[in-house]
């Protein structure tokens, strides 16, 4: 579970060895799930929503609070603590994780973080990933025998899907704001959110305002972000791009003007 804060020395690859393992009868099982601060993605909260049988509104509403990162100004959910001592995570009981299958992806990758970089390519600028390893005083699992590579941990933990999925939408955190330039309006943070977690909201947006009167999105596009999350995810970050003037996602419809008033 890396900690948002996280001070990242030495970078690895998909080729770096580790030993570790966590289980039951570790002595300090489930300590790594309290005190911290987990991050969501897009599709953790779509997981996690549908595991609880909650909208998406209620699930971040209970279980999540914004933090507006402060380089870029995008508000984001962050997985609430119990309001205990040890503040541990409310998903976590002694005998482990109770949604386990659709756990975060920091919790799937942990003690493994990742990240990512922005550099310069010869056709322009390239994103590159690269790992770290988040090592606690009081975790036992390095002491472990069990051995693995970045790469075997990762599909071992079935990351590989979340981070499909969440691709783009992580693409979109090495945005930061301007030297001299105002911070995100308050109007377009509100849509960050929405197309970024409050996938029903979102939804309903789309469907239930002048919003496909003024944007000119095929049919197959709309048939599938009306039922299916992870393309609403996918369309979500166009959604987003668009409004921050990113890049030129969406295309207007020709006589949508007489629409945009009320959208």
């Amino acid at each position: 579970m890396s900690k948002m804060d996280s001070v990242v020395t030495e970078k690895y690859t998909l080729d770096t060895k580790f030993k570790f393992r966590c289980h039951k009868g570790i002595k300090c099982f489930t300590h790594c799930c309290s005190n911290i601060e987990i991050l969501l993605t897009p599709y953790d909260v779509v997981r996690l929503k549908k595991r609880l049988g909650m909208t998406s509104g209620e699930f971040l509403g209970k279980y999540s609070y914004v933090k507006t990162d402060e380089k870029s100004s995008h508000p984001h959910a962050i997985l609430k603590m119990n309001d205990d001592q040890e503040r541990k995570c409310p998903f976590v009981t002694d005998e482990g994780c109770t949604v386990y299958t659709d756990r975060p992806a920091n919790c799937r990758y942990y003690p493994v973080g990742q990240g990512t970089l922005k550099k310069d390519g010869k056709d322009g600028p390239v994103e590159e990933e690269f790992y770290f390893f988040i090592k606690e005083p009081h975790c036992y699992g390095f002491h472990e025998k069990q051995e693995w590579t970045i790469e075997s941990w990762r599909k071992d933990q079935e990351v590989d899907l979340y981070d499909r999925v969440n691709r783009d939408w992580k693409g979109l955190q090495l945005r930061k704001n301007l030297i001299g330039q105002p911070e995100l309006d308050p109007q377009k943070q509100t849509q960050f959110y929405m197309a970024s977690y409050d996938l029903d909201k979102f939804r309903e947006f789309i469907f239930n305002s002048n919003f496909l009167n003024i944007f000119d999105i095929d049919d197959e596009t709309v048939g599938k972000i009306k039922t299916d999350d992870v393309e609403l995810i996918h369309f979500g970050v166009r959604y987003i791009k668009y409004v921050m003037m990113i890049e030129e996602t969406l295309k207007l419809k020709q006589d949508s003007g007489k629409y945009r008033k009320d959208k």
